[in-house]
């Protein structure tokens, strides 16, 4: 095996080498993002939370996007959330949140905004920690506290 082939199966976003954590990456966010600092879409950001969605359409032009666009697209054939895609592809999520706004005003992703009005509804808050409450941990047994 070459220098920096992968072994079958192995992570495709590998954790970063030791010694690496901090550094800056080799192109800054507002080169990727052309210096624009919001997306094509007008009105307020996205939320982290939302989640985005590869279309037919994204798929189609995946071998036509730039580096990043390409990167978003490929990841978010599954669901993802802003934070997520952000996280596994080591950008900026400020980057991520701008790309994803052109990428749905181009018809490549979907993009589901979660209802803040939910999110705010305290019974919303306790059926999700009823939920995670019962989720066994990893001897079985369920969390009660």
């Amino acid at each position: 095996m070459t220098t920096g082939d992968r072994p079958v199966g192995e992570d495709a976003f590998p954790e970063p080498p030791p010694g690496t954590a901090g550094r800056a990456p080799a192109i800054r966010p507002f080169l990727v993002t052309a210096g624009r600092v919001t997306g094509a879409r007008s009105g307020p950001p996205m939320p982290v939370e939302t989640q985005v969605v590869t279309t037919a359409a994204g798929i189609e032009a995946l071998g036509r996007l730039a580096f990043e666009q390409h990167d978003i697209v490929a990841l978010c054939r599954q669901p993802q959330s802003l934070a997520e895609a952000a996280a596994r592809l080591r950008l900026h999520l400020n980057v991520v949140r701008v790309l994803a706004e052109d990428l749905q005003s181009s018809g490549q992703l979907s993009v589901y905004v979660p209802n803040t009005d939910a999110a705010q509804d305290p019974s919303v808050l306790r059926r999700v920690i009823d939920g995670l409450r019962a989720i066994p941990d990893s001897r079985g047994t369920l969390r009660d506290t």
